[in-house]
This record gives structure tokens, sequence and C-alpha cells, in this order.
């Protein structure tokens, strides 16, 4: 277990940039992150498996956890569950198992996050900052803590997860879940694609890097499987608009 204390960056300007503990048996893999993390500024701790990340969260507690799927003994899910229900920690999932299937059981048991191997830690830092700037922003947006219902859907702008009548999650990239939340927080409501893009980017820059139309496109796709009818109109020459009744669950 090795400990990097942070400087600051211009992420979090005049205070302290959030713990972030590493959890994967991979030492080679481990380093990378931990290196390229520290040289952003980052406090840094490693943990090999859980036995050594729950010494380590109890000597320090982190904001951020990344975490290996495949680890021996104890795996990241069972240790992701475990952790469900600390609020003030956030885990990204890092694993060789990267089908959609994969990620929304990670989704499922708790993760935020999760993103498949091999790692690119600049994709890494971009997901931690977006992480940072949900938990900035939560406290001076109070309409966020609530979930969105439409045609039996929910909408979780917290957690991220869109969730079909029967419960099941519906994988969404990151742009494409701002598009939807921007869309659903205003139905009935003609936005032009330069709003949408706007709002969408307020999510999560980094994700929404996409024609709006081609974001469209892959919302019905997604929407259409379990919900008939018309979904997302397009008004011409200006813009999309969400026809279900939108409620706040």
């Amino acid at each position: 277990m090795n400990s990097v204390t942070a400087s600051t960056n211009d992420e979090n300007p005049g205070g302290a940039l959030p713990h972030i503990l590493i959890v994967d048996d991979d030492p080679a893999l481990r380093r990378l992150i931990r290196d390229f993390l520290i040289s952003e500024g980052y406090d840094v701790t490693e943990a090999e498996d859980a036995p050594s990340m729950r010494r380590s969260l109890a000597q320090a507690p982190a904001d951020i956890i990344i975490l290996d799927v495949m680890m021996p003994g104890e795996d990241g899910l069972s240790i992701a569950r475990s952790l469900a229900l600390d609020e003030d920690v956030r885990i990204i999932m890092v694993s060789a198992l990267g089908s959609e299937t994969d990620r929304i059981i990670g989704l499922e048991v708790g993760a935020d996050d999760y993103l498949a191997k091999p790692v690119s830690p600049r994709e890494l830092l971009a997901r931690i900052r977006a992480l940072q700037r949900r938990r900035r922003h939560a406290p001076e947006m109070p309409a966020i803590t609530a979930h969105y219902g439409f045609e039996g859907w929910s909408l979780d702008p917290v957690r991220r997860v869109l969730r079909d009548p029967s419960g099941v999650i519906i994988s969404l990239s990151e742009g494409e879940f701002g598009l939807l939340l921007a869309l659903v927080e205003r139905p009935k409501r003609v936005l032009s694609r330069d709003r949408l893009l706007e709002l969408a980017r307020g999510q999560d820059s980094e994700a929404f890097d996409r024609a709006v139309d081609t974001q469209v496109s892959r919302l019905r796709r997604k929407l259409g499987t379990r919900l008939h009818g018309e979904i997302i109109r397009t008004v011409r020459n200006e813009g999309y608009m969400f026809l279900p009744p939108v409620t706040r669950l």
C-alpha cells in the first residue's frame, strides 16, 4: 500500500483534490494509474485486494475508489455491493470484462462508472473529474435528487441510471444520458440543437463528442425497443421535443 499527498489544480481551486484509492491486484497497472494521477496532483493510495482496501479505508477514507472487478478472494462486484450504502464514496469500476452486460451489472451493484481494460489514464482522469463536478454541483441543485418517471421508466440523475418499466438498467453513454436528462427535464418543449448541446455538455463535456442528431438517433433506438410510439419528435428547423409526460418520483 502506498500513499502520496496531493497538491491542488484548476479542477478544485482553493482546496485539496479528492483522495483516490486504487484497488487492483495488478501492481503494474496500479503503478501506471498512480503515477499519472499523482502527476495531476491527486492524493493516491493503493490496495491489492479487499482486506488491504478495508485497512486503507480505516486509516484514511477515500472519495473515489478505482476498483478492479476480477481479483483473487473477494471480487470487485462483492466489494461494490458492500460499499453501496456509503454515500461519501464514488466507485469507478475497471475490468477486462467490457461487454454491455458486464457494465450493467457493475452499475447495478453500485458503481458510479465502468471502464473496460486496457484503461486509458486520460479517459480515467476525465471520468474522475466528471464525478467531482457532479458532487460539487449537487448541493446547489436540489431538484437533481429527484428521479424522473415517464411511461413506467425511471431516470436517476445522481446515479446516472436509466431503468425500463421492468427495472432493467439500459446502458447509455455519458453523452446520451446528458441529452436524455436535458429532454426529460423539459418535456413538451422544443429545444434547439445548440441548446441541447449546451445542456448536455453541462453534465459531462468530455463525453459529449458526437453530433446531437446521432445521440438522438441512438436514444430513439434504445428507448424504442421497450417504449412504443413517438418518443422524441423532430421539429423541422427548430430542434427536438420529448413527448411522454414526465413526473418526479
